[in-house]
């Protein structure tokens, strides 16, 4: 719904099924199918060295003093990835843009019909999407950002940031921003890997990868940025299970498994990267139509190239990552 105009106009988000989903409560669901123990929590990693004897094991150097030497490190550590570092990417690069996120309760029910509403009011762009009957998931999207440091860290003053960004909007929107769960809001510069980067960035040294958004952080525009990293897990799996096979692992030694695992992140990251380039292609067009302020000759080449790469708008929500 564009409020400057009052237009509003209605496309499906997918084809089937389109979900919100607390990360939180998902990571909880495949952590209780793990044995006790196989998660550690508070691991943060400062270095990654390859081991000078062997060339080929990764030495993890963590906050606390402590060293792992591992088999194979995936680097599922954001954007400011330190595995990442280790691969040389190159870093993301910073949309001049911020957004704020946060989830509202309604104890007695909201009443929302189940649908993903985006509104946009100059450079403002507010979205609101149910995650159940009570819970409703939201964020404020806007050019530029804060000046003052301390609205980052305070969530009081990111709702009242978030308040005063939507100035404007129906009293709905804003009462749900207003009356939000302080411990849920969020505001974060949105940063993205350029499509080239990932085009021909180098994902894997030895035995050592990424995933998630240390290997594509994109902008939240067409929402895929999560559904992204999940495909990167089942893909993942899918090509290191048969290369990691314990006959195998006791019967041809260490030299066996380095060549293995080495072959199967290589399938890993050739099967990945051209679904990458154009996820991340489409979302930073989206977003520039969105969001950017340029002038319209500029918007105009933006919106031609989206239509002449991307007709099918939400044709991204129909790939199939395959199964396990």
């Amino acid at each position: 719904m564009f409020l400057d105009s009052g237009k509003q106009k209605e496309s499906p988000v997918s084809e089937g099924e389109a979900r919100c989903v607390e990360r939180s409560k998902l990571i909880e669901l495949l952590a209780a199918h793990l044995p006790l123990g196989t998660i550690r929590f508070g691991c943060r990693v400062i270095s990654v060295k390859l081991d000078t004897q062997t060339t080929s094991t990764p030495i993890l150097h963590m906050h606390d003093g402590s060293i792992i030497k591992a088999k194979i490190v995936i680097g599922c550590d954001g954007g400011n990835s330190i595995i990442g570092e280790f691969l040389e990417l190159k870093p993301p690069k910073l949309l001049s843009a911020c957004a704020v996120r946060g989830f509202t309760n309604y104890p007695n029910g909201h009443g929302f019909p189940p649908d993903f509403i985006r509104q946009k009011k100059g450079p403002i762009l507010l979205g609101r999407t149910p995650v159940n009957d009570t819970l409703v998931f939201w964020f404020v999207a806007s050019q530029g950002y804060p000046q003052d440091s301390n609205v980052w860290k305070d969530p009081e003053l990111i709702r009242q940031y978030a308040l005063e960004s939507t100035k404007g909007f129906p009293t709905e929107m804003t009462e749900m921003i207003n009356r939000s769960d302080e411990k849920s809001l969020s505001l974060t510069h949105l940063r993205y890997r350029d499509p080239r980067d990932v085009l021909f960035g180098r994902f894997r040294k030895g035995s050592v990868t990424v995933a998630g958004d240390a290997m594509h952080i994109m902008g939240p525009f067409l929402g895929q940025g999560g559904s992204a990293g999940v495909e990167d897990a089942i893909v993942l799996a899918r090509c290191l299970a048969p290369k990691l096979q314990e006959e195998n692992l006791e019967r041809n030694g260490r030299e066996m498994m380095v060549q293995n695992v080495g072959e199967a992140l290589d399938a890993y990251v050739k099967e990945r990267r051209m679904r990458l380039v154009w996820l991340s292609t489409q979302t930073y067009l989206t977003g520039k139509l969105l969001l950017d302020d340029s002038p319209l000759p500029m918007k105009l080449l933006s919106l031609v190239i989206v239509v002449a790469l991307f007709r099918d708008p939400v044709g991204h929500s129909r790939y199939d990552c395959g199964r396990l």
